[in-house]
């Protein structure tokens, strides 16, 4: 089967990789179910990569009804290391404008209706989730945004801010005024509706995870700024489109040259409780991509 190194999760409004060549289009099924499109292969600046468009193309799938297992395992089918989450995501901030480029190094997951791990039937294991980005990964990420903001001459006004909490809701309808001021009060830095359970999955799949959250708009906390809207967020989303397209293919670049090793990539090693010659052979089979 086709092998990548680097796998690319495509969130609102980036439905496709402009930068990909030698794309082809993949229809897998997975032990988890078929992920939410195609994958579509090909390589940028020589990279193998590996796309996958988190809500379909078209933009068919609610938050709650990505299929999240199916797409991390599809990415670990094809070899995949490491995994680059672009995301539209609000700011809990003032000093995170609409049109910054967030790198959160946390996440308060306050999902409620979605499977959130491959374990479990037969096999358990308890991935540690003290650190769910990978710090390496994300370097990288913020090396590729600075060079590409630099050469941006009309990136003067945006900026780039590293770390910070994202919180996770489960939608797809937009925060209350009392929960928005109840997650700023957490210390959550931006606010988005898909980062998990994919943080949680790629870990246990033993994949570098790190995300570049695009800020659309600043929920409905600030006294002073309109209320979110989907059709406002999308609006500025796609102002930063093609600049996400350019950093994430800046950093295809530098992961393929450095190959950076994470702790994520041995994240199995004390997290599994069964070991695989305990697991029934059907169990085994199931998680067989995740073992190897």
């Amino acid at each position: 089967m086709t092998q990548a190194l680097v796998g690319v999760i495509g969130g609102s409004g980036l439905y496709q990789m402009d930068a990909l060549q030698d794309a082809q289009e993949l229809s897998l099924d997975t032990p988890f179910g078929k992920p939410s499109d195609v994958l579509v292969t090909g390589r940028v600046h020589g990279v193998p990569v590996a796309f996958v468009a988190r809500h379909g193309r078209g933009h068919r799938l609610l938050p709650s009804e990505v299929p999240y297992r199916a797409n991390v395992y599809a990415l670990k089918m094809l070899g995949v290391r490491y995994v680059l989450s672009m995301s539209a995501v609000g700011s809990m901030r003032e000093t995170f404008k609409p049109l910054d480029i967030v790198l959160p190094d946390q996440f308060i997951d306050l999902t409620k209706r979605r499977e959130s791990t491959f374990f479990g039937q037969g096999a358990v294991a308890h991935v540690s989730m003290a650190q769910p980005v990978c710090a390496t990964t994300r370097g990288v990420l913020a090396r590729a945004v600075r060079s590409v903001l630099a050469a941006d001459s009309g990136a003067t006004n945006i900026a780039l801010h590293e770390g910070g909490s994202y919180v996770c809701i489960e939608g797809p309808q937009f925060s209350s005024l009392a929960e928005s001021q109840w997650y700023r009060g957490m210390g959550a830095g931006v606010i988005g509706m898909t980062n998990m359970p994919e943080a949680k999955l790629a870990r246990e799949a033993q994949m570098a995870y790190a995300t570049l959250a695009m800020v659309t708009d600043y929920d409905c906390w600030h006294p002073h700024e309109d209320d979110v809207s989907a059709n406002a967020a999308l609006a500025n989303l796609l102002q930063n489109a093609g600049r996400a397209q350019r950093i994430v293919a800046e950093a295809i670049g530098l992961l393929g040259q450095e190959q950076p090793a994470s702790a994520a990539h041995t994240a199995l090693q004390n997290a599994l409780v069964t070991q695989p010659e305990a697991m029934a052979p059907e169990v085994r089979q199931r998680l067989a991509a995740l073992l190897t």
